[in-house]
């Protein structure tokens, strides 16, 4: 009877002891590699709202495609509206592997100068010259630095858009800037633009722009209409100067330890699953410019179009930044007749 009760008591001992072991290794094999039941998870991070043609385009083809073609070997998960942390921390993220991958703006510019060349003021005349420019080997030379400095691959241009300055007061003169507190991000070249032209810059991140317009800390922010009406922002604004005082374009970037963990197959389907998406999200924001004015329109935004003398004095306003740019980088001058060559 003691015998037997011994056993009983060993027995039970050793299933725990092989029950431990198989939820560990269980555990370990679905957190260790970034799978889930056997699929790649890809998280991709960015900051626009859900209904932004941005996250459509992730939703719509590039999830779609990279799930379907890979087999159920990729899973993607999408993470807007700043889900993951500010630009600067989920592009953080894809940077030290903890977010495989993200569709920043150019906030790398701060140190990779040439990844500010598409943010230059009045540089591109419309879209079809800056998807020349960005989708051919000028592109490729701005990005030429990403992989050496910041561990991440730029897979695909996208578009955030032409900036405007929305406000709560009407801007149709270049005195109209003076005094107004304008947020902007907090990126060298931005600020310098809006001091040039007269304003009194905020920095701030784009997750703290409702909150400070609707509190009146600052008056306006410059960001395409797309995202003024995505983000809401036009609840708490009234006007809009269609300056189209410079283009933002963001950028599909995985992380390189990620990416050189996948295999050639799955490294093609995500690679032409970004390009894809980018171009449809192209699409998608140049068609949605007349919609996205007439619907803020119809929300009391009142919208003031430049004429060619207005457009003048801020393009003279903004020459010190250039002047600055051709004096310290022995690239910037020929770069920046390389793309002005390109508009048809």
């Amino acid at each position: 009877m003691k015998r037997r009760a011994i056993l009983f008591l060993f027995f039970t001992v050793l299933l725990l002891l092989l029950s431990g072991c198989g939820s560990s290794e269980t555990t370990k094999s679905t957190a260790g590699n970034g799978r889930s039941g056997g699929a790649k998870v890809i998280k991709v991070a960015n900051y626009f709202a859900e209904n932004h043609p941005q996250n459509v385009a992730l939703r719509e083809k590039f999830k779609k495609i990279v799930e379907e073609k890979s087999r159920g070997s990729l899973k993607v998960e999408i993470y807007p509206n700043s889900a993951l942390g500010a630009e600067q921390e989920f592009y953080n993220g894809v940077r030290n592997g903890t977010i495989e991958m993200g569709i920043p703006g150019l906030i790398m510019q701060n140190d990779i100068a040439k990844m500010g060349v598409p943010e230059w003021p009045f540089l591109f005349k419309d879209f079809e010259h800056v998807k020349n420019v960005l989708n051919g080997p000028i592109g490729e030379e701005i990005t030429a630095e990403l992989e050496t400095k910041h561990g991440v691959v730029p897979l695909a241009w996208s578009a955030n858009g032409f900036r405007m300055f929305s406000s709560n007061r009407t801007i149709d003169s270049i005195k109209d800037f003076k005094g107004l507190r304008l947020r902007m991000p907090n990126i060298p070249n931005y600020i310098t633009i809006g001091k040039l032209l007269g304003a009194n810059v905020t920095p701030l991140p784009i997750s703290e722009v409702f909150t400070a317009l609707e509190q009146k800390v600052v008056d306006g922010q410059d960001n395409p209409i797309a995202t003024l009406r995505a983000s809401g922002w036009y609840e708490v604004q009234t006007d809009v100067l269609e300056s189209k005082h410079m283009f933002s374009p963001n950028v599909y970037v995985v992380n390189k330890k990620f990416w050189d963990s996948l295999t050639d197959e799955q490294r093609k389907i995500i690679q032409e699953a970004a390009k894809e998406a980018a171009d449809y999200e192209f699409e998608l924001m140049e068609k949605s410019y007349e919609e996205d004015k007439k619907f803020l329109q119809e929300h009391g935004i009142k919208f003031t179009t430049p004429d060619d003398k207005f457009v003048k004095q801020m393009e003279e306003a903004v020459q010190p930044l250039y002047d600055g740019l051709f004096k310290k980088y022995d690239w910037a001058e020929d770069l920046y007749k390389r793309i002005k060559a390109e508009a048809k």
